[in-house]
């Protein structure tokens, strides 16, 4: 296992959720940081509640869609601690929507954040890394990297993508055993993504049963610093809903567009809105979300399990459309 203390990490999307709280936890092990997002100010709240030495981190206000901004942000790093041991492609965005509902720029907007923005985080880093002849990357993707979902397509094509610049760097570095490529693949996650995304279904969004607490997506994120893997999954057993879904691909995919209707939505209307997409919430960032499940564990799993055995997964016949296929908006 490998010692953190002294070694330099970027995190970008470091000002709320999951990135806060990882920026806490490297503290702790006494790395040096450099926090990267949109909002300088939820940044300084970052380091302050990491309670890092005043010379121990860099705050780089980062817009991770802007090549050129990314690059600023690894010169700035160089310049201040001269070499970079660690990066983290955490910066993310959501739009809940139907792919054929919201304007297609909001849907781009998602893609140039979640996938882009780690291409060019990448692609910045990657040189620096290969002069070092060492260096770790992780990338922050979801269970969503390896199934789809309906409701929010371009943040599953986004993480689809990103699983991909994962396999395409790790064969790239095969001849390399001290740079390594990692993927993190958490199940939802208690943070602001379901209030600050952009919404064009008109309801609230919520997250769905088992909820991930970001502490423990950060403690998995940082032992892959500790101890780099090919992928992480929290919780572990998600992995076995990845193989049921090898094993029984439309049974799964009916019941999550079955879930996805019953459980993603409250009834509370949200006027539809273009969220963080373009800039930063509004609201003050946190490391912890407001929009928990609408429903316990135990109380979904009966709930799957009754509909499972009421038949209301099966295929629909062949001639005929799903029925409520939409939400009733």
């Amino acid at each position: 296992m490998a010692k953190l203390e002294d070694r330099v990490v970027v995190i970008t999307g470091a000002s709320s959720g999951i990135g806060r709280e990882a920026a806490r936890l490297f503290a702790q092990r006494g790395a040096k940081l450099v926090l990267a997002a949109r909002r300088e100010d939820a940044l300084e709240e970052t380091a302050r509640g990491a309670g890092v030495a005043r010379d121990q981190f860099l705050i780089v206000p980062t817009d991770v869609t802007d090549e050129a901004q990314v690059g600023a942000l690894v010169e700035a790093a160089l310049a201040k601690f001269g070499h970079i041991d660690i990066w983290v492609n955490n910066a993310g965005v959501t739009l809940f929507s139907l792919l054929e509902n919201a304007p297609f720029d909001e849907h781009r907007r998602v893609i140039e954040t979640n996938l882009f923005g780690s291409m060019l985080g990448a692609r910045a880093v990657i040189p620096v890394f290969r002069r070092q002849q060492r260096g770790i990357l992780i990338n922050v993707g979801s269970i969503l990297s390896m199934v789809g979902q309906p409701y929010v397509p371009s943040y599953v094509i986004s993480k689809f993508g990103l699983h991909g610049l994962t396999e395409v760097l790790r064969t790239e570095f095969a001849d390399h055993p001290n740079i390594h490529v990692c993927g993190l693949y958490p199940f939802t996650v208690d943070t602001q993504h379901f209030q600050a995304g952009g919404n064009w279904v008109g309801r609230r969004a919520r997250s769905l049963p088992p909820l991930q607490l970001p502490e423990k997506v950060a403690r998995a994120l940082v032992a892959l610093a500790e101890r780099p893997v090919r992928a992480r999954y929290v919780p572990r057993i998600a992995a076995l809903g990845l193989l049921l879904h090898e094993l029984s691909p439309g049974l799964v995919e009916r019941m999550l567009l079955h879930v996805l209707r019953r459980w993603h939505f409250d009834e509370g209307r949200e006027p539809v809105k273009s969220g963080n997409l373009y800039q930063s919430d509004s609201e003050p960032a946190r490391v912890h979300g407001d929009r928990g499940p609408q429903t316990t564990g135990a109380s979904f799993a009966l709930w799957t399990v009754a509909e499972l055995l009421r038949k209301r997964f099966r295929a629909p016949a062949a001639s005929g459309v799903p029925e409520g296929t939409a939400l009733e908006v």
